[in-house]
Order: C-alpha cells, then structure tokens, then sequence
C-alpha cells in the first residue's frame, strides 16, 4: 500500500507543477512518519522516501539509527526549548523554530558542539490562537536577529495551514507566505538563505505546489490514518 501512495502522491505532485509549469524535482516529498512503526518507514525508504518528518524529539531520535545512513529526519513539530539537545545534530532540517527563545537555545547548544544547525521559521500565517510560529508582521524582524547567530542557517520558511474540508480555502495563505518568502529572498538578509519553503498537506499539497512550496509534509496520503491509542 505504502508503495501505490508513493507513487501516487508523486504523480499528484507532478501534475501540479504542470499546471504551473514548475520543475517537479524543485519539491521535495516529506513523509511524514509521526506515530509509524519503523517497519513503515522502511517500507516508504524502499518506495523511494528519503526524507522523513516526526513531530515528537522522542520518536525521530529511536527512529533515526534504525533506517539506512542516507535517510533524512526533519523535526516538523513544536520544540521544546527543554528538547533542544536531544535534537541537535539528528535532523536534516528543523522546521519549527516559532520564537527567538527557542533559536537562541538552538545556537547556544550548536556553539556547544561547534555545529551549524539548518532551520525554517515557522509562520503563523492565519494567526490561529491553536498553533504555533510568528505573525506574518513580525517574520523579517526574526530573520534579521536570527540571521545574526553564527551556528544556525535559516533556510526559509514554513507554515501549517488551517484545516479546511476544500483545500482551495488555503490558497491565499500559501500565496501570502510564498509573497512574503520572495520579498524577503530579494532582501538578500545576512545568513538567510531564503531557499526552502515548507508547505502543504496530505489535504492541500497540491495547491500549496501550485503557490511555490518547495517541500510537501504528506503523512495521512502515505501512511494511511493514525492508529488511535487504545483500539
């Protein structure tokens, strides 16, 4: 099964960027493998996934040694300040740094280790009081003080849409956030390389495709459901 969505997520991303006429290796698939048994991540590495996303410190540090050397693990989830050291030099990429607390903790344990650690900023496009990450207004702000510390790399950015029954709804959010990434990219800020943008969905990633995501975050379109505790 794991197989078939693939492959079926992959072709759904290549239509996409024919409808926009994009470049379909300029989008990188993230399998997101939250609450998996590693028998599944295996199964997706041998379907081609090399990049995985976990939302829990936990779950990406016991998973990481279990799978082959050239798979990659992005935290994807809220991190804790308190988590920090666990996490550093076991991801890819960090996409949910959402304060300027949690970027410094992030430099002050990378100087540690004399690491560069690569992150996004997460952005709270919508201004949902549920999640997490900075208001679109306070964004360049953020890149220009976190642009300063020696041991991380900004790399772009990332939003988690709000969760709506027709993707379509989330146009304008990805389309902002895209607005946005450009403008700051022209802005040539110190440090940011403005070269990510990590958006979409199993239930949006093709319209987020569409407004310039360059990664997908698809773990329902892969995995299939959760499983519930206790069933």
């Amino acid at each position: 099964m794991i197989q078939e969505q693939m492959t079926y997520v992959q072709e759904k991303i290549r239509e996409a960027c024919g409808r926009v006429s994009r470049n379909p290796e300029e989008v990188t698939l993230i399998a997101v493998s939250k609450t998996k048994p590693v028998e599944m991540l295996l199964e997706a590495y041998e379907a081609g996934a090399r990049d995985f996303g976990e939302n829990k410190v936990q779950e990406l540090v016991q998973k990481r040694p279990l799978l082959p050397e050239d798979a990659r693990f992005h935290m994807i989830g809220h991190l804790q300040t308190n988590k920090v050291k666990q996490v550093i030099g076991q991801t890819a990429l960090i996409h949910s740094v959402d304060s300027i607390h949690l970027a410094e903790q992030i430099e002050a344990e990378a100087a540690r280790r004399d690491l560069t650690v690569d992150i996004l900023l997460e952005v709270n496009v919508a201004k949902e009081e549920s999640k997490f990450g900075f208001y679109l207004e306070e964004t360049e702000e953020a890149l220009r003080k976190i642009g300063g510390f020696p041991h991380v790399k900004v790399r772009g950015l990332m939003t988690i849409a709000p969760f709506v029954e027709n993707s379509e709804e989330n146009r304008p959010v990805f389309k902002k956030l895209y607005d946005f990434y450009v403008d700051m990219k022209s802005k040539n800020i110190d440090n940011v390389t403005m070269s990510i943008l990590s958006m979409g969905m199993t239930g949006d990633y093709e319209v987020a495709v569409e407004e310039g995501a360059t990664m997908v975050r698809v773990g329902t379109g892969i995995f299939g459901a959760r499983e519930k505790m206790g069933d």
